[in-house]
């Protein structure tokens, strides 16, 4: 019988990273069970699996820690070495460390028995060099690899071996797949002593596009009552903290990965809105993200990437992107976004406001005009009147705003929409992106800001015609036009979105607000992707029914900005509840099942955890509650 290979689950998996570097494993530190365990650095893993062991003895695991982003303590009882009595005495604290390129391991071996204890302990590490893509897919397997003695080496990656005190071997003949490195120590803990010993690796991988900055911005506080959300807070800028990057060319300019384990690297919507939800707690990252997105922008027509003049791109990695259960095939450096052009002006505004120079905007003055004209020139593929998109490989993103999955835009019967698809959110950004533009012109005595506001005005009174539908849930603009100009006539998240961006009035907004924490698309731990009333509702899946909350906060944003504070409060007091289901790490995204008493949040089992903008929620909320 052929087995489909199958994305690893991530939920009961634990991980601490720094970025580029991460490490997964189970909550007893043992790695190497689960497909997504292992010890990453870049876009590949390094090392497979790790195994612990002490002579005449299990590990038995009492006790997990992750007091930060990047450390992790396993803690555990080793009875087969210890007294009949039935108070453990002798334990094996192991404390991890994972820094940008690195892994280090201390483990402490303490006894509470009056007599000394020999102890031959080893670590087994086995070596892997799989692409993180091939790991995604679920496919086994590994690269060649080579041993020198200390340095494992792959073809584009290695990584060195040292350990203090320790006899340091290959486990098999050949150094071949499959083989593992044993370190070995044999240990005399003393009478109520204790004895440490140390391990570490380090990552060289010569094809990163990314790496570690160089910057270490001071974080703002940002006050709260709310002790919750104070731990909220905590965790999130530990995690926003560890997922920072930059490009080697520049180290000084950071911006927010994605988010782990997949997504360790520049997205242009998903960096851009992390740092806008999170500009309270980290000003400077605005401007750093803005550099780093204006120097990839588009300078031509290129269909086989998506590019166009002036496009924001959507992601980089150091080699193309193969995910063949999807169909998908990405160059390195990819355009297929339709809505990270004009949240980058919305981002470069937001930035000024919060105290970005008037200098600094003007270096930035030629990657704005570009941008602007991306979106009047370029941005209308089919000539539809709005900003539009449709992948012309057959093998790009077959939808391209923040909901890219295939199945995305469905009507409430469940047919999938026909494109070009002109997203309803991206005409609410393209709006608030024009009319912030043309102020920006004007700060800086540049022509073209009437030009911007009447093509904002236009835009607005062509969605208003278009995309508004009332169905048996209501009134609300639909999520997108279909290649026909239909309004695709489901419920869906995608209205919060347009609070707050100007292209709708007041009286729309509050109407969108109330939707939005109606039962059918409120879950209780915030807002769900898709309403329960459509047909292709499912809690599980990842863009019609599920929770994301970083969708959840873009609409508390907006409502923040419409004055709509009470509606605001509701839905970010869901996502507070939410976060103290998932020990305030709040992954990518969760199932949309309806909050039960006594109950928690359900996982959605392969979501990404940290994520960039799932950890910038937090500001938003702590805004919104005050």
């Amino acid at each position: 019988m052929t087995i489909t290979p199958l994305q690893p689950l991530l939920n009961d998996a634990t991980i601490i990273l720094r970025a580029p570097t991460q490490v997964w494993s189970d909550a007893a530190g043992r790695m190497g069970a689960s497909p997504i365990h292992g010890i990453y650095h870049g876009d590949v893993r390094h090392v497979r699996s790790v195994a612990t062991g002490v002579d005449g003895t299990e590990l038995e695991s009492i006790a997990c820690a992750t007091p930060t982003a990047q450390t992790a303590v396993f803690t555990d009882v080793l009875r087969g070495i210890d007294d009949d009595q039935a108070d453990p005495k002798v334990r094996m604290d192991r404390e991890r460390l994972v820094a940008a390129g690195s892994f280090h391991e201390r483990i402490v071996v303490s006894s509470a028995r009056d007599v000394s204890l020999s102890v031959r302990l080893t670590v087994t590490i086995a070596p892997d060099f799989a692409p993180l893509q091939q790991v995604k897919a679920g496919i086994a397997g590994a690269d060649e690899w080579t041993w020198d003695g200390t340095r494992v080496r792959s073809a584009t990656a290695s990584f060195t071996v040292e350990a203090a005190d320790a006899a340091i071997s290959i486990e098999d003949a050949e150094s071949a797949p499959g083989a593992g490195i044993r370190l070995r120590w044999q240990v005399d803990v003393p009478p109520r002593g204790r004895v440490e010993l140390d391990w570490a690796l380090a990552f060289e991988d010569a094809t990163l596009v990314v790496g570690a900055p160089t910057s270490v911005a001071d974080a703002v506080h940002v006050a709260t009552s709310d002790s919750r959300v104070r731990r909220w807070l905590d965790r999130a800028a530990g995690d926003l903290a560890a997922l920072r990057l930059s490009a080697p060319e520049h180290p000084d300019d950071a911006f927010y990965a994605a988010g782990a384990p997949w997504f360790f690297t520049l997205f242009g919507r998903d960096s851009i809105w992390a740092a806008r939800l999170a500009l309270a707690l980290d000003p400077e990252i605005a401007a750093s993200t803005l550099r780093v997105l204006g120097r990839l922008q588009g300078t031509k027509t290129d269909a086989a990437t998506a590019e166009a003049p002036g496009k924001i791109p959507h992601e980089l990695r150091s080699a193309a992107l193969s995910l063949p259960n999807e169909g998908v095939h990405l160059p390195p450096l990819y355009y297929g976004t339709v809505d990270a052009t004009p949240l980058w002006v919305c981002l470069l505004a937001d930035a000024r406001d919060a105290g970005l120079s008037d200098a600094d905007l003007r270096d930035l003055l030629p990657n704005l005009r570009a941008a602007l004209d991306w979106m009047i020139v370029h941005g209308d593929a089919s000539g539809s009147g709005f900003i539009d998109y449709v992948d012309q490989t057959g093998h790009g993103l077959a939808n391209q705003g923040w909901k890219d999955s295939g199945d995305s835009i469905q009507w409430q019967d469940g047919h999938l929409a026909e494109g070009p698809i002109a997203l309803s959110e991206v005409q609410g950004y393209a709006y608030e992106a024009a009319m912030r533009g043309a102020e920006l012109l004007d700060a800086l005595d540049e022509q073209g800001g009437d030009d911007l506001r009447q093509w904002a005005a236009d835009l607005r009174r062509r969605f208003r015609a278009a995309f508004w539908v009332e169905t048996s849930e209501g009134r609300y603009p639909a999520i997108a036009l279909d290649a026909h100009g239909a309004a695709v006539d489901s419920l869906s998240s995608n209205i919060g979105h347009l609070i707050g961006t100007g292209i709708l009035d007041p009286d729309e907004e509050r109407a969108c607000a109330e939707v939005l924490i109606s039962p059918t698309m409120s879950s209780g731990y915030g807002i769900r992707t898709l309403s329960t009333g459509a047909a292709g509702y499912w809690p599980l899946s990842y863009h019609g029914g599920s929770v994301w909350a970083h969708d959840t906060a873009i609409a508390v944003h907006g409502m923040l900005r419409a004055g709509l504070t009470a509606e605001a409060a509701v839905i970010a007091r869901e996502l507070v509840d939410s976060a103290e289901g998932f020990d305030y790490r709040v992954p990518e995204l969760q199932s949309g099942d309806s909050r039960i008493p006594g109950g928690i949040p359900v996982p959605y089992p392969a979501a990404c955890r940290p994520q960039a903008w799932s950890a910038a929620a937090a500001v938003v909320c702590a805004q919104a509650l005050g």
